[in-house]
């Protein structure tokens, strides 16, 4: 069906329709990749050592000549897992995207079985390294963004949620992140992506938010630049600290009972550890009292401690914008609510609803 090479714009669009391969190694995939992409490597880790010494050592025919030696035997299994993986797609088509480092020998020989047998097969011009600098670049544009402010226990995600499903563009920075953003964000959760994986992930999501939306402002919520074990990148950053905010005001109490019920239930040991990890912010005390509230299995009394540290924290940060200061529309509302509270926001932001 032919072998058609993209750029990277058109590579991302196709993302969301057809599967994706990545042919790189197992050790280049884990440490990032295109979102959604699935790994196939054409030679593993040690393969891909030894090509690449025969190509540096000898010469790019005597590395060919090794490549197809790894690769022969590999066919058949690659074509049934492409085959399997259309099939859990549910697709009628058999169209498949394809892609390596450079987009040199490695998707070139993947694209030639996948043409061979049948597929439409689409690789990105330049690789993975063409890709990386692209999603650089979408950090750095200048775009419009609203802030969605408030202090710890607001609901602010949910609201960002429910924000999305009536059609304001969003972007769940803490989603993308793998981390709800406080020393508590990463309980229960798998492992953090790494920091080129998290604004792999981002760069999509903003394309794809400025290619649905055009100009529209994007809602994100308010976060520190470190989210868990990674950064947001610092253009963006300096952008998100300039835009306006839009702060929901929550009485303490409803956001404590809020908190109680989201984090109640987690494991009382992780929660000390937790507590630890933020001892010299915290202070000393304050640190004893919330792990002796844990142990007294009191856990709104530790929360109490914690929410009135976090107020303070994110107050500070509020004082911290850079100058002129962004403007802060405030909101009261009386309670935690995802939709109910959504939907005041876009009214007062909007004269909706």
């Amino acid at each position: 069906m032919g072998i058609e090479k993209v750029p990277v714009e058109k590579f991302v669009e196709l993302t969301a329709l057809y599967p994706v391969l990545d042919v790189r190694s197992e050790a280049e995939y884990e440490h990032a990749h295109i979102p959604e992409a699935l790994n196939l490597p054409l030679f593993n880790n040690e393969e891909r050592k030894v090509v690449g010494t025969i190509y540096k050592q000898e010469s790019r025919e005597e590395a060919i000549k090794k490549g197809l030696e790894y690769f022969g035997p590999k066919m058949k299994d690659m074509i049934l897992f492409v085959e399997n993986r259309i099939k859990e797609k549910k697709e009628d088509n058999k169209t498949i995207l394809v892609h390596c480092w450079r987009g040199g020998m490695r998707s070139s020989g993947v694209a030639w079985l996948l043409d061979l047998y049948g597929y439409k097969v689409y690789t990105l011009v330049g690789g993975y390294k063409a890709f990386r600098n692209w999603a650089i670049i979408q950090s750095k544009e200048n775009r419009n963004i609203n802030i969605l402010g408030g202090f710890t226990g607001s609901g602010k995600t949910i609201v960002l949620e429910a924000l999305k499903k009536m059609g304001e563009p969003t972007i769940d920075l803490e989603r993308l992140a793998g981390h709800k953003g406080s020393a508590f964000g990463n309980i229960g959760l798998p492992i953090q992506p790494s920091q080129e994986m998290f604004e792999n992930k981002l760069a999509v999501e903003l394309y794809q938010t400025k290619k649905l939306f055009d100009s529209k402002s994007v809602w994100i919520e308010d976060e520190s630049q470190r989210i868990g074990s990674v950064n947001v990148p610092q253009d963006f950053w300096i952008l998100m600290r300039k835009s306006a905010i839009t702060f929901i005001d929550i009485p303490f109490d409803e956001r404590l009972k809020y908190l109680v019920h989201t984090y109640g239930q987690l494991n009382k040991t992780e929660l000390r550890e937790a507590i630890i990890r933020i001892q010299k912010r915290l202070g000393g005390l304050e640190t004893k009292n919330a792990v002796e509230e844990i142990d007294n299995n009191n856990i709104a009394g530790c929360f109490s401690i914690l929410l009135k540290y976090y107020d303070k924290h994110y107050q500070k940060g509020l004082e911290k914008r850079a100058e002129p200061k962004p403007p802060v529309k405030l909101i009261a509302l009386e309670m935690v609510c995802d939709l109910a509270n959504a939907e005041e926001i876009i009214k007062q932001q909007h004269g909706k609803y």
